[in-house]
């Protein structure tokens, strides 16, 4: 069993999950929702293109200044 990233961002009334390590994508109404429909969407991708995962992404935070919100 492989381990892979889920970035999810919120997109008005849904979850957006998007896999950096793969470039699989996907969407739910709930976080839970998205993050399955990522994993199923990642499956059958790599079921059907045999390709080697990137490696683990790394994610971190930063600070801007002066941005307007």
């Amino acid at each position: 069993m492989n381990s892979f990233t889920a970035i999810l961002e919120k997109d008005e009334d849904m979850y957006v999950a998007t896999c950096p390590e793969i470039g699989t994508v996907s969407q739910g109404a709930t976080i839970e929702e998205a993050v399955d429909n990522l994993r199923e969407a990642t499956e059958l991708y790599l079921e059907e293109f045999k390709i080697k995962p990137r490696l683990k992404a790394f994610l971190t935070t930063f600070e801007v200044s002066n941005v307007v919100a």
